[in-house]
């Protein structure tokens, strides 16, 4: 059975990213543009956007088209593993327990906090006078 094509989607604080899988030579295109040029001089994020993959050993029969909107550079990177990372186990199920151990198929829940009324920031506070 042919999986590739599959959209899958990953999210990491406010960013949303949706990888599609087709058979290929193995590049990786981001919003139009391949990783390198995607993240530019911010090798750590690529890295943890490529970390699925590095556990993989069929990278380069296939090529990925990712979507990702929301979010900063380090939301993104980990939208962009979380996708990937669903992807993979889609064309491969063997992978899945590398994965899960690896903690790449878990959502990441943190979220940034909300502001409170009375509070200049979600938990500063202002400075207290006693008189």
């Amino acid at each position: 059975m042919n999986n590739a094509g599959y959209l899958r989607a990953g999210r990491r604080k406010d960013a949303i990213a949706r990888v599609r899988t087709t058979e290929g030579t193995g590049k990786i295109v981001i919003n139009d543009k391949t990783i390198d040029e995607y993240f530019a001089g911010l090798e750590r994020h690529k890295k943890i956007a490529l970390k699925p993959l590095e556990l993989w050993s069929k990278t380069n029969k296939y090529d990925y088209y990712i979507n990702v909107v929301g979010g900063g550079v380090s939301g993104q990177a980990g939208a962009v593993s979380h996708s990937i990372a669903r992807s993979l186990v889609i064309l491969d199920p063997a992978i899945k327990e590398t994965l899960r151990k690896e903690g790449l198929l878990t959502r990441d829940p943190r979220m940034v906090e909300r502001k409170k009324p009375g509070r200049p920031k979600a938990r500063k506070r202002f400075q207290f006078s006693k008189r």
